[in-house]
C-alpha cells in the first residue's frame, strides 16, 4: 500500500510537473506576452505624447517669442516717431519764438521812429526859432514880442526832446561822418585841433538814438 501510495504520489507530482509547462504554453497562447506588447505600445504612445506635448509648447513658445519681437518693434518705432515729433515741436516752437522776438523788437523800432517824417519836417522850423531867439537875446530891447519867441523856442525843443529828439554834439569833438557833415575844411591852428570841429553851420540831430539830421560842420586839417 505505501508503495502504490509513493508511486501514485510521484505519477500526481510528474503530471503537476507537466501540467506547469502545459500551463505556461497555454498562457503564452492566451496572450501573457501580448499584454507585455500592450504595455510596451502604451509606453511608446505615452513617450510619443509627452513629445507631441514638448513641440507644442517649444512652438507656443516660439510664437509668444515672435509676438513679443513684433511688440518691441512697434514700440521702437511709435518711440521714434515721438522722438521726431517732439523735435519737430521744438522747432517749431523755437521759430515761433524768434518770431515773435523780432515783431516785438520791430514794433518798438517803429513806435520810437513812426514819427520820423514829421519831426525832420519839423527841422527847419525849429532852426528858425533858434535863429530868432539868438536874435532876441542881441537886441538890447526887451520886448514881450522877442520873450515869446524865445518861450515858443524853449518849448518847442521842449517837446521835441520828450518825444527823443537829442542835438548831436559838434563843436569842438572829433570829426565823425557817422553824425557829421563836412562841408568845408580849415587848416588847423595847432595839433591838437587837426580832425575836430572848429565850426557848426547847421545843427544835427538824433531820434531815439538814430540819426534824422546830420550836422553840418567845418573841420580843421
Amino acid at each position: 500500500m505505501k508503495k502504490e501510495n509513493i508511486k501514485g504520489k510521484e505519477s500526481k507530482k510528474e503530471q503537476e510537473d507537466t501540467k506547469q509547462p502545459a500551463d505556461q504554453e497555454t498562457g503564452s497562447a492566451n496572450g501573457e506576452p501580448g499584454n507585455m506588447a500592450d504595455e510596451h505600445k502604451s509606453e511608446e504612445e505615452h513617450t510619443d505624447a509627452e513629445d507631441s506635448g514638448k513641440s507644442r509648447e517649444g512652438t507656443d513658445i516660439n510664437a509668444e517669442s515672435d509676438k513679443i519681437a513684433a511688440y518691441e518693434k512697434q514700440l521702437s518705432e511709435q518711440q521714434d516717431k515721438l522722438t521726431e515729433a517732439n523735435e519737430k515741436f521744438l522747432r517749431l516752437f523755437s521759430e515761433f519764438d524768434n518770431y515773435r522776438k523780432r515783431v516785438n523788437k520791430e514794433r518798438i523800432e517803429f513806435a520810437k521812429t513812426a514819427a520820423e517824417e514829421i519831426i525832420t519836417a519839423l527841422l527847419p522850423i525849429l532852426d528858425d526859432l533858434e535863429r530868432a531867439s539868438q536874435n532876441a537875446g542881441e537886441q538890447k530891447e526887451n520886448d514881450s514880442e522877442q520873450q515869446g519867441v524865445v518861450l515858443i523856442y524853449n518849448k518847442f525843443k521842449t517837446i521835441l526832446r520828450q518825444k527823443g529828439v537829442e542835438e548831436i554834439t559838434a563843436r569842438g569833438a572829433d570829426f565823425d561822418t557817422d553824425y557829421h557833415e563836412a562841408i568845408t575844411h580849415v587848416p588847423a591852428e595847432n595839433k591838437k585841433q587837426k580832425g575836430k570841429v572848429v565850426e557848426e553851420v547847421q545843427k544835427g540831430y538824433l531820434l531815439n538814438g538814430k540819426v534824422i539830421r546830420h550836422a553840418r560842420v567845418v573841420v580843421a586839417n
